[in-house]
């Protein structure tokens, strides 16, 4: 009963890495203070940061042109990037100890796929309704959101049964609704015309260019509540990974859990995608790493995911704008050419291929 109780608090049995877990924590948080720093100083406007703060410290106003550029432009953008990282890297770290594999993705679950058909529903069919003139600057976001969700709650009613919910059952049915989505969006795609495959080509590669002030008040709380619930979630994902039987022998309510997984990681998923577009490799690539360094303690991995995801999606933005300017390059380009490699390496060390 000991060892059950250590693995359940997060310790290993062979050694705790608790203290390692918690001097990481303040170090992500440096980073991050780092990289947003680093993101508000950096664009193509010739703004320096430093100069506004030297003259805010001399006790001068800041002309307009940086006032713009920096609370009106970089400021939400880099705000964007950290709820929007933070709430990828979570809901990956939750799927993959919902899941009991730390090779599960938000995409798995065909949220990210539901958020596409209903962006591109949007794009290609949103013309024909009259309403949608006065909420074209909403209308792409608020159906990606409403396709993510849409097949978030048809995943679930498919995978629940007599009150009880079926992971693997739930694995199977998100590959099905994934592929059915993706033809649903080949099909809009194919009846697009070339300003309409131009716009959903890009949404598709992601991008925090739209962002503002507006966008973050409506974004942000739909992506930080779940982030802020999900610590909450810690101690029963730490129990699952000994198995489902064994966790309910404890008092976790397994199904309870695996319920609020589900909607956290379809919130925060939702949200991230809506008003980012699609943005790969974040959510699987962060809490898998943060495992191989600290350990799989929930307690620590969900905090230290939501620090690092948001400092590597706030520092891949500021690469995105400085790689091709005054142009900018899609974000999901720079996460995926920064990230697939990475990961492959991760694997190939694991195995044992690769020793460096």
């Amino acid at each position: 009963m000991a060892m059950v109780d250590r693995a359940v608090g997060g310790a290993s049995v062979t050694g705790d890495r608790s203290p390692k877990a918690r001097r990481l924590t303040w170090f992500l948080l440096v980073v991050l203070c780092t990289a947003a720093l680093a993101g508000l100083a950096t664009g193509s406007a010739g703004t320096s940061l430093w100069r506004a703060l030297s003259d805010l410290f001399r006790g001068h106003e800041l002309s307009l042109r940086d006032r713009v550029v920096l609370m009106d432009i970089r400021a939400p953008r880099v705000i964007m990037g950290c709820i929007v990282g933070a709430g990828l890297a979570v809901s990956g770290a939750v799927l993959q100890g919902l899941f009991r594999n730390p090779l599960a993705d938000p995409g798995i679950v065909g949220v990210s796929a539901g958020a596409s058909l209903g962006a591109a529903s949007a794009i290609v069919l949103g013309g024909t309704f009259s309403f949608a003139v006065g909420f074209a600057i909403w209308l792409v976001p608020m159906a990606a959101f409403a396709g993510a969700w849409f097949t978030t709650i048809l995943l679930y009613r498919v995978a629940t049964r007599r009150g009880r919910t079926s992971v693997a059952t739930m694995l199977l049915a998100g590959i099905a609704l994934t592929a059915l989505a993706m033809a649903l969006t080949g099909i809009l795609v194919y009846m697009a015309d070339d300003t309409q495959l131009r716009d959903f080509t890009f949404w598709s590669m992601g991008s925090l260019a739209g962002s503002s002030w507006s966008k973050v008040s409506i974004a942000g709380p739909l992506i930080v509540l779940p982030l802020l619930f999900s610590p909450l979630l810690a101690h029963g994902l730490n129990a699952l990974s000994l198995g489902e039987a064994a966790a309910g022998h404890i008092g976790i309510r397994v199904q309870r859990l695996k319920a609020c997984a589900v909607l956290v990681v379809a919130a925060a998923t939702g949200a991230s995608v809506a008003v980012s577009g699609g943005i790969g490799f974040v959510g699987i690539v962060v809490p898998h790493l943060l495992r191989l360094v600290s350990g799989p303690d929930h307690r620590y991995l969900l905090i230290n995911s939501a620090l690092l995801g948001a400092a590597l999606l706030v520092l891949a933005d500021m690469l995105s704008r400085v790689i091709i300017s005054p142009s900018e390059l899609p974000i999901g380009i720079v996460t995926a050419v920064i990230g697939a490699p990475f990961f492959l390496w991760i694997l190939l060390r694991q195995r044992g291929i690769v020793d460096f």
